[in-house]
Formats: structure tokens, C-alpha cells, sequence
């Protein structure tokens, strides 16, 4: 081939090759999986008396997510998935073994949960606020539409509040340990919010009043840190 026209072609080829959108880039941004580190509290077991009790928070953050953590790490050694960031690896999950979706997803949301609890009173800002209302028509039917996903998952799961792709807000549940970043949900986008509706998280002491633990759990919302992950999405 002369030299012009490969020139020409390999400028074809650039010219037709799609670039990068920000989502892709975000998609690929990141730490690598490998250098999660398991998160510190930032409040003491008992600071969320009497909406969660400190002897479930201390085995919930010990035991479970310490385990989560400490498998997630087991499974991702000298793999591919260990060079991805987090991001990335959900966003082809289903790629993935059984023990990284589980453990890394029971990771990730764990370490949501615990920034999105406080003890510290808070309220949503003006932006999420409006979002809120545009995306449900007030808070209350937010409220009530993200305490009924919550209430009626079958079985072990989470209730997630999320920015859409299309910048829409949306309330979905996910079984297990799975998250709307994971190619395997039926809507995806970015967590704001989210409910761990394991029975560990509240069975010591509400039992079976599941209702009970979800509707307390507005007591304790962290809404600092929402707002920020909404202004970050």
C-alpha cells in the first residue's frame, strides 16, 4: 500500500471511530478494585440508638461487611478484575464469578450504607430537593415509594434511590448484594441512597417488624452525603 493512502485510510479510520462519551470515562475512572480499603465509621456503634441498636451495628459492621470486604479481596486476587475500578467491574458483573458480584457488591453497598446513616440531623439540599419533586411529586411519594420497595423485597436485598442516565431520579430494589451500577439490574445508574434490608441489619431488634425499621430509618438519613453524591453523579 503507498504511503498516502494508508495515510488517508488510517485518517478514515479515526475520523469514524466514536470517541469517548464523559459516561464511558466515568465508567472507567476510578481506583482499581484492588485498592479498596474497608471504610471507617465515623460515628460509635451505639450513635444510632434507638432507630438502630449498637450491638447490630457492631456485628453488621464487623462480621458481615468486614467478611464482604475480606472475600471480595480473596476473589479478585491475580485476576483481571483486580487492575478494574469498581465502576468498570459492576458494569460487567455478569461477567464475573459469583463470589465477586456478591462479595463485591456486599462491599460497595455496605460502605454506602454506613455514609449515608447519621446520627446528625440534616435535611436535602435545595437541588435534590427539586429533583425529589420533579422525579415523584414531593417528598412524601418519594418516601412512601422508596419505603415500599424496601418493605416488600422478597428475601435479602436493598432499596436504592438513583440518578438515571437520562438525569431522572428513580427507586429501585436489588436482591442480594447487587447495586444499580451492575449490568444485571433492569435499570442502571448512580446510588444516591440505599436501605440494606437484610435481616441482620435489623432483626436483633425489631424481629419480623421489618415496616417498623424502615420507616425509622428516616431518622438517621444522612442527607450531607446524598446531596453530595447527587451533585457528583
Amino acid at each position: 500500500m503507498k504511503r498516502r493512502n494508508f495515510i488517508a485510510l488510517v485518517g478514515t479510520s479515526l475520523a469514524a471511530a466514536p470517541l469517548l462519551t464523559s459516561a464511558v470515562v466515568n465508567q472507567l475512572a476510578g481506583p482499581k478494585a484492588i485498592e479498596c480499603k474497608f471504610p471507617d465509621l465515623t460515628y460509635a456503634f451505639n450513635a444510632l440508638e434507638p432507630y438502630i441498636d449498637a450491638k447490630t451495628m457492631e456485628i453488621h459492621y464487623t462480621k458481615h461487611h468486614q467478611s464482604y470486604y475480606n472475600n471480595f479481596m480473596a476473589a479478585i486476587k491475580d485476576t483481571p478484575a483486580a487492575n478494574m475500578s469498581l465502576n468498570a467491574l459492576f458494569g460487567s458483573i455478569s461477567q464475573q464469578s459469583a463470589a465477586i458480584r456478591n462479595n463485591g457488591g456486599g462491599y460497595y453497598n455496605h460502605k454506602l450504607f454506613w455514609e449515608n446513616l447519621s446520627p446528625e440531623k440534616s435535611n436535602p439540599s435545595t437541588a435534590l430537593s427539586a429533583a425529589i419533586d420533579k422525579s415523584f411529586g414531593s417528598m412524601d411519594k418519594f418516601k412512601e415509594e422508596f419505603g415500599s420497595a424496601a418493605k416488600k423485597q422478597f428475601g435479602s436485598g436493598w432499596s436504592w434511590l438513583v440518578a438515571g442516565k437520562d438525569g431522572k431520579l428513580f427507586v429501585t430494589g436489588s436482591a442480594n448484594q447487587d447495586n444499580p451500577l451492575m449490568d444485571v439490574m433492569e435499570k442502571q445508574g448512580n446510588p444516591l441512597l440505599c436501605l440494606d434490608v437484610w435481616e441482620h441489619a435489623y432483626y436483633l431488634h425489631y424481629q419480623n417488624r421489618r415496616a417498623d425499621y424502615v420507616d425509622n430509618f428516616w431518622n438517621i438519613v444522612n442527607w450531607e452525603t446524598v446531596n453530595k453524591r447527587y451533585e457528583n453523579r
